[in-house]
C-alpha cells in the first residue's frame, strides 16, 4: 500500500491546468478516459552564450553541412542516419501513422504490488485526471488504493513508447513512465566491482554504529537547492552591483578508514 501521510513542507506547486495528453485507460473492456497533466517541475537556472566583447547573445542558424547555406524551417525534414553520413528521410504524416495504439490509450495489462517495482527504473511522473465523467476514474482510484496495487502499461508521448505505471498518489491516479531494461546498465557487470576487499569485522561494526545513529524517517523538506539559493543570492549581488569575492573550500585531509570511522562516531555521541 502507498504511503499517503503529509508530510511537513512538501506542499508542492500547483498543478497545470491545460493537459499534455487526452486519451484512456483502458483494462480489458473497461475505459477510463483521462487527462495527462506535468508533475514535476524541475527549476534550474537558464545561462545563455554571450559574446565576451559586447555582452549580447549569440544565435545558431540551421546551417546545411554540404553547401554551408543557411535553411529555413519550410525546407527541414527528420532524418535517421543508416551509416556515416548517410540517412533516410520521413515525412510527419509517415511518422503520425507509425506511433502505436498506446499513442490516445494506457492499455492495463498487470496489476502489480507498487513497492516490488525498482526505482531505478522509474522515470518521470504525471498526474491524471478525469476527462468528461469521473465515475470509472474514481473506481479505478479507489480499486488500486484499497489493495495496493500499481497497473502495468504502456503510453506514447511525443516520439517514444514508455512502459508506464499507473498509481495512486494523495488522492489522484498517476503515472510514471518506466525505463526499458536495455536502457538501465547492470552493475553487476562492471569490472571495477569484481574482486573487492571485504571490510574487516571491526569496520562492519562501526558503520553498523553509524548507519543506526543517523537513521530516521524521509522528509522530502529536509532537503534544499543550496546550489540554487547561491546562484540566486549570485544574481542578486551582480544586480546591485556588489563584488563577489570567490571562497574556496577548504582541503579536506584524508584519513584511514578505521580512523575516520571512529571520529564520525565520535562526533554523532557529542550530538
Amino acid at each position: 500500500m502507498e504511503v499517503e501521510e503529509e508530510v511537513e513542507g512538501s506542499e508542492g506547486r500547483a498543478a497545470p491546468k491545460r493537459p499534455m495528453w487526452k486519451g484512456s485507460i483502458t483494462i480489458g473492456l473497461i475505459n477510463v478516459p483521462v487527462k495527462l497533466l506535468s508533475m514535476v517541475h524541475e527549476k534550474d537556472f537558464a545561462f545563455r552564450f554571450l559574446h565576451k566583447a559586447d555582452g549580447q547573445p549569440l544565435k545558431y542558424e540551421r546551417v546545411c553541412t554540404k553547401d554551408n547555406k543557411v535553411v529555413e524551417w519550410k525546407d527541414v525534414v527528420r532524418g535517421y542516419e543508416v551509416s556515416k553520413e548517410e540517412f533516410i528521410t520521413f515525412t510527419k504524416e509517415e511518422l503520425e501513422a507509425a506511433k502505436p495504439e498506446s499513442d490516445r490509450r494506457i492499455r492495463l495489462s498487470k496489476f502489480v504490488d507498487f513497492f516490488s517495482i525498482d526505482p531505478v527504473f522509474f522515470e518521470r511522473s504525471y498526474i491524471l485526471t478525469p476527462n468528461e465523467s469521473g465515475e470509472a476514474y474514481q473506481l479505478l482510484r479507489m480499486s488500486l488504493e484499497s489493495l495496493g496495487k500499481a497497473g502495468l502499461g504502456r503510453i506514447t508521448m511525443r516520439t517514444k513508447e514508455y512502459p508506464a505505471l499507473v498509481h495512486v498518489y494523495r488522492g489522484a491516479l498517476v503515472l510514471t513512465t518506466l525505463r526499458y531494461a536495455s536502457e538501465v546498465a547492470d552493475p553487476r557487470k562492471l569490472e571495477d566491482l569484481k574482486g573487492l576487499k571485504e571490510p574487516g569485522k571491526d569496520e562492519l561494526e562501526l558503520a553498523a554504529k553509524i548507519i543506526k545513529d543517523l537513521s530516521g524517517e524521509f522528509k522530502v523538506s529536509e532537503f534544499k537547492d543550496s546550489y540554487g539559493e547561491k546562484l540566486e543570492e549570485l544574481i542578486q549581488k551582480k544586480l546591485k552591483g556588489e563584488k563577489v569575492v570567490i571562497e574556496k573550500p577548504a582541503k579536506e585531509e584524508a584519513k584511514e578508514l578505521m580512523t575516520a570511522l571512529q571520529e564520525t562516531l565520535s562526533q554523532l555521541k557529542k550530538k
